[in-house]
């Protein structure tokens, strides 16, 4: 009996279910996004997604015959994880995520009533379709490179009426068409800022970006100009195609137990190309293992720089440069 019980799962139950564990959480503390995450289930726009690895991952649907694959199906939508949901030639290049993780960024892009929003890495929808909700679909555009993902985020989002600009295009390039925007944010890890994201912002607009393995939040002055801190929060992203990738930090010096250190990771990664594994431990550690909040960028238009407590100093590296800057 309890074995075909778990094959029963439903959809609205599986989705209230999630929008009271984000609430307490304390992720859906401003009732708009709750109200949001509330009215869009999830399981519209992840009708299939992938388990496992390379050659070895596994297809789970919404129309399996197998109710016990379709439950499967249904748990993993609801669990507050990142799902692959395009994996071509083994390599993941789509995924949906992490629900708790969507729902702190779109607090951090701190909208208000008549924003115009820059999605770059339209996905699945799902985060297009909670912008839409929040702001309306005509201040809402979502860019991505793959037309065939973008033509399944459009059909998605219509499925609940949401018809916001997708566009399929570099969103390396931004959306000029639709510009200004009054926030710009990011569901793909960049290795540089975009100059042409800055050049389509108003003034005091705000962009919310993966780099390394944080969240930038960037304050535009002009189109030359921006400077923000990274959130504390951690972010894993599937990176942007079309942008050059950005470069590997290699591991030499680092003793093996600081490898798997998450805000160590995020130093080096970050300062990859300016600073040495072992100069970058050494710094590390004598300012007293700094957390991502205590990391910036400035970009401007003589380049691109991440900077450690003071953008004026004395820890400034260029970003995907080779000598630091001080």
């Amino acid at each position: 009996m309890g074995a075909h019980k778990a094959h029963l799962v439903d959809p609205e139950v599986a989705h209230a279910a999630q929008v009271r564990e984000l609430t307490a959480a304390g992720v859906l503390a401003d009732p708009a996004w709750r109200a949001a995450f509330a009215a869009v289930p999830r399981h519209l726009f992840v009708p299939f997604f992938y388990t496992g690895r390379g050659a070895g991952h596994e297809r789970l649907w919404a129309e399996d015959p197998d109710p016990a694959r379709r439950a499967r199906w249904l748990r993993g939508v609801y669990e507050d994880t990142p799902l692959a949901t395009r994996v071509r030639d083994g390599e993941l290049v789509s995924s949906s995520s992490q629900p708790s993780l969507m729902a702190r960024m779109l607090q951090a892009l701190d909208v208000r009533d008549g924003d115009n929003v820059l999605e770059i890495g339209a996905g699945t929808g799902y985060n297009a379709a909670l912008l839409c909700h929040r702001l309306g679909d005509g201040l809402v555009t979502t860019v991505d490179l793959d037309e065939e993902i973008a033509e399944s985020a459009r059909a998605h989002l219509a499925q609940l009426g949401f018809h916001p600009a997708v566009v399929a295009g570099d969103g390396a390039r931004g959306c000029p068409a639709r510009a200004p925007y009054d926030r710009i944010i990011a569901t793909c890890t960049l290795p540089r800022i975009p100059p042409a994201w800055l050049v389509q912002c108003r003034p005091g607009a705000l962009v919310l970006a993966p780099l390394s393995t944080g969240l930038i939040a960037l304050r535009v002055r002009d189109p030359r100009f921006a400077e923000g801190r990274f959130l504390h929060t951690p972010a894993y992203f599937v990176p942007l195609r079309g942008a050059s990738a950005a470069p590997p930090g290699a591991a030499g010096g680092v003793p093996y137990e600081l490898l798997e250190n998450d805000r160590f990771q995020f130093m080096l990664a970050l300062t990859a190309g300016a600073l040495h594994p072992r100069e970058a431990l050494d710094l590390w550690r004598s300012e007293d293992r700094p957390g991502r909040e205590r990391f910036g960028v400035t970009v401007s238009a003589d380049g691109q720089w991440s900077w450690l407590d003071d953008p004026q100093g004395p820890y400034v590296w260029p970003l995907g440069e080779e000598e630091l800057q001080r």
